[in-house]
């Protein structure tokens, strides 16, 4: 790989030539693959090898994946490069906290999230930029996360809304993207000298709006893709230096390494963050700090009172379901879901979802996704959401059916196919390869394909 000259210079400073050799050499390695298995789905056989696991992350294997499979599209399983599995561990949150991402498509790390906190309760998952966002939903919905709300909004309106409510959070900041120049040599072509200082501002800026969500006590994780010190071991000094952060100690498996002093301002705590070089770590290259609120924080004084289970209010176009609606969901409930209960209903568009008891007032703040969207009202009937299939079990639902290959092929494509007549007609979950696919409906031996247009692909 052709790395800029400035940046060879850069690392051959910081690390000393004999080290720096290592760590540009590594440059013209291969990649390494890696998915987790998402533990929401049970314990379904899957396809892939699981011979191979991360020894630091819970549910991660090294492998690269076809996502294609039904594994893949059922979310069973999520593709996601071995060093990135590392920040969710050190997250690690617990079940029914209050969690947000800050900055979290395409949703590598907020499903990892989602895995430790059970669907228990609230994560918010954010993401400002309007394409990407579209992105993270799909992720979210893919892997069955009940408890997550996606946002569109602005770390400023965020902060305005919701000060000291999180447990903890996460920024995996926008950075300049060292370390992942050999998953994404276009990566190469942005980078510049002053590259990593005009990134590093535009962390603080985020920071500055973080710090403000968390409560008193609460913890920061705090992670990047890039080896600029400006963008790591400063940021973390600064945040130490202007708003009081404890640094808490991240364990270091094999490889890893601790954070450098030296890069900053000396701090010796800065060695409790965790550095992956890819010289020295079977991965790509990260940075990850955790860091604890002063419990007597002043940083935002207004406490956010969570709202009876009763008495949700999100804004001012999201209704309780009328009594109609409410009378087509217990049908369609009594008719085809199994000891399955759901927390708050509310309506957004004739769209019904389920959203966590734990959800604030979020008026000025762009919602994208709500809890789990069960479905649409339509004239005189409820019709299910892809999501649902994804988030159920097939023992959760009275109708389901196998499809073999040739109609799994038929169903990501958009196509109908056809069963036996004798199927009695109504929503059917589709399973392929012990996975629940999606919905159809089976109509005089015909099945009718609801799989969402966007999604549609041919295997071939």
């Amino acid at each position: 790989m052709q790395l800029p000259a400035d940046f060879i210079t850069k690392y051959t400073k910081l690390m000393g030539e004999d080290e720096a050799t290592d760590f540009l050499t590594s440059f013209n390695n291969e990649t390494n693959h890696g998915f987790r298995v998402n533990p929401l789905k049970g314990h379904q056989p899957i396809q892939e090898s699981l011979d191979f696991p991360v020894e630091y992350s819970q549910w991660g294997y090294y492998g690269e994946i076809n996502g294609k499979t039904s594994d893949h599209k059922s979310g069973a399983i999520y593709s996601q490069e071995p060093s990135a599995m590392y920040v969710g561990e050190v997250v690690h949150p617990k079940l029914g906290e209050k969690v947000l991402d800050l900055c979290a498509a395409p949703g590598g790390k907020t499903t990892h999230l989602g895995s430790f906190m059970n669907n228990t309760g609230l994560l918010i998952a954010n993401e400002i930029d309007g394409g990407r966002v579209k992105i993270l939903t799909e992720n979210v919905e893919r892997f069955g996360l009940t408890n997550t709300i996606v946002t569109n909004s602005t770390p400023e309106d965020i902060a305005g809304k919701l000060p000291d409510f999180f447990d903890r959070i996460l920024v995996d900041a926008p950075c300049s993207g060292e370390g992942m120049f050999r998953k994404n040599p276009e990566a190469v072509k942005y980078w510049n000298l002053d590259y990593p200082t005009e990134c590093a501002l535009r962390q603080r800026e985020i920071l500055t709006e973080a710090v403000k969500v968390i409560k008193p006590g609460g913890e920061l994780i705090y992670s990047t893709c890039t080896f600029a010190p400006e963008e790591d071991e400063q940021i973390v000094a600064w945040l130490v230096e202007k708003y009081g952060f404890e640094i808490l100690p991240v364990k270091k498996y094999e490889g890893m390494v601790a954070g450098k002093p030296e890069w900053a301002n000396g701090n010796k705590d800065l060695e409790k963050c965790v550095r992956l070089f890819p010289h020295k770590f079977n991965g790509e290259g990260h940075f990850i700090a955790k860091l604890k609120k002063p419990v007597n924080s002043d940083v935002s004084t207004t406490s956010t009172k969570r709202k009876k289970k009763n008495q949700i209010k999100i804004n001012a176009q999201i209704t309780d379901p009328t009594n109609e609606q409410t009378k087509l969901w217990q049908q369609f409930k009594h008719d085809y879901l199994v000891n399955i209960n759901f927390t708050k209903l509310v309506v957004y568009r004739d769209n019904l979802y389920s959203v966590p008891f734990e959800t604030p007032n979020l008026t000025g703040v762009k919602i994208h996704r709500l809890g789990l969207w069960l479905g649409t009202f339509k004239k005189n009937r409820f019709e299910p959401s892809y999501a649902l299939a994804l988030a159920i079990k097939a023992s959760e639902w009275r109708l389901s059916l196998n499809i073999n290959e040739i109609n799994w092929n038929h169903y990501v494509s958009g196509d109908t196919f056809a069963v036996s007549k004798d199927l009695k007609k109504g929503w059917y979950l589709l399973v392929h390869d012990f996975q629940a696919v999606g919905f159809g409906k089976v109509v005089n031996g015909v099945v009718k394909n609801f799989f969402p247009k966007g999604l549609r692909f041919n295997i071939k």
